[in-house]
């Protein structure tokens, strides 16, 4: 393994660069979801178990126009993990 291989392993490792990443991945594009994600990864994300932070990076993965149509209420996500989270995300957003 190279050294900049195991500076990048490392890094990947860290609570911070794990959050900026993640940040980045919820700049989307469309506001609709920017100002769900953003704000969900500064205030709610960390208090999130293990397991559903993995949720939530994996819901990251979908594509805008299904994410806006589940957050929208226009379609239901079939996977079961991620409509959770999606619900999850916007009963915070009701509170």
């Amino acid at each position: 393994m190279s050294a900049k291989e195991n500076i990048n392993e490392s890094e990947s490792n860290k609570p911070g660069v794990n959050k900026a990443r993640l940040k980045w991945a919820c700049r989307r594009g469309m506001l609709e979801l920017d100002v769900l994600f953003i704000p969900f990864v500064d205030e709610a994300y960390d208090d999130l178990p293990a397991e559903q932070q993995g949720v939530f990076e994996r819901l990251l993965t979908c594509q805008d126009p299904e994410l806006f149509a589940w957050f929208m209420g226009h379609e239901t996500c079939e996977d079961t993990e991620l409509n959770a989270m999606v619900q999850h995300i916007l009963q915070r957003v009701k509170v």
